[in-house]
């Protein structure tokens, strides 16, 4: 990547944004792929066009009937959490500069993203219908609330901190879609655990993405984009259902509920939290980036502590042993 005209302003976004926009164009096909060529929900679940689609939903069910009540638990939080997709289009394009040309290269990211995130919600759906154990009502009234709730990131219309962000959740439901797919395997149920290992596969090239991004910002806006990182670690990042809530309960009420649960099987942990931040520093090579300004030297600082201290912090967590009841379940 060549180096910002030297009339450019050190953290003048609205610049940076458009000297990095033919990246996009250019390298979107690395990060998204043709729709003739992609997987759908369609390809993994009972198709009721033919003659054996009862026994193939009896099969469906039989199998989901084996998954432990936390693993169901963490598949409909993960669930309700990509039907809210809604909400984070509509943010991605707030960002600062993403919004300025319909047929730009961000907007066509985002809504090939967009395109591409919303078979994850459509599959895991059918399933939790399909399975018997879900209580449809309940779960499609928390998937509303969502979406209507909203979330609150601390991104703001900022592009560095949008996308330092995305890059670290893509990151997060990568993993979480990942050791998902692992334990269904293990309780028997392979389908589920086909559809969450594809799932977990576009979240990885998402990831990668929104990553390359951050590195080619670092590249030409190196002390603004540090301070952006610092910024959104110290904030925390929270998970894009933080407000998850059931049915005449408090807005974010059953998030926690949903977190511990992820916890106690090992889908997502602190741990995690940590290790994902020790993968973004590495691959955004913190501790080798030049041309700091005072302010970003002391960012670094921080965000290479930081690992060791949230490890510490990790190592005192008590989860909670007893499980919650959830109305989303029978």
């Amino acid at each position: 990547m060549q180096e910002l005209p030297l009339n450019i302003p050190e953290g003048s976004r609205k610049e940076v944004m458009t000297y990095l926009e033919p990246f996009m164009l250019n390298e979107m096909s690395e990060y998204l792929k043709p729709v003739e060529e992609m997987w759908q929900p369609a390809d993994f679940l009972p198709d009721s066009s033919r003659d054996t689609f009862f026994e193939e939903v009896r099969d469906l069910q039989e199998s989901a009937r084996e998954l432990p009540y936390d693993l169901v638990a963490v598949l409909i939080g993960d669930t309700v959490t990509e039907e809210a997709l809604p909400t984070y289009e509509s943010w991605l394009t707030m960002v600062e500069e993403v919004d300025k040309n319909e047929q730009g290269g961000w907007m066509k990211w985002v809504r090939a993203w967009t395109a591409e995130e919303n078979r994850h919600g459509d599959l895991l759906n059918k399933y939790l219908y399909l399975s018997g154990r879900i209580n449809m009502r309940e779960f499609e009234m928390s998937t509303q609330y969502l979406i209507q709730d909203g979330f609150d990131i601390g991104t703001g219309a900022d592009p560095y901190r949008n996308f330092i962000y995305t890059s670290f959740q893509e990151l997060a439901t990568n993993v979480s879609h990942r050791r998902v797919s692992g334990l269904s395997k293990k309780s028997g149920d392979k389908l589920l655990a086909k559809m969450c290992g594809v799932i977990a596969a576009d979240e990885a090239r998402h990831a990668k993405a929104y990553m390359s991004f951050i590195s080619h910002a670092m590249a030409v806006d190196p002390s603004e984009v540090m301070l952006a990182f610092e910024d959104m670690m110290r904030k925390k990042i929270v998970m894009p259902a933080h407000f998850l809530r059931e049915s005449g309960g408090p807005q974010g009420g059953a998030f926690s509920h949903f977190s511990d649960a992820a916890q106690r099987l090992g889908v997502y942990t602190a741990v995690d939290y940590v290790d994902i931040l020790k993968d973004l520093i590495a691959d955004w090579k913190i501790d080798q980036v030049t041309g700091l300004n005072e302010k970003g030297e002391k960012a670094r600082d921080y965000l290479m502590a930081l690992p060791d201290r949230l490890l510490r912090l990790a190592d005192r967590i008590k989860i909670p042993e007893k499980e919650y009841q959830f109305k989303w379940i029978y």
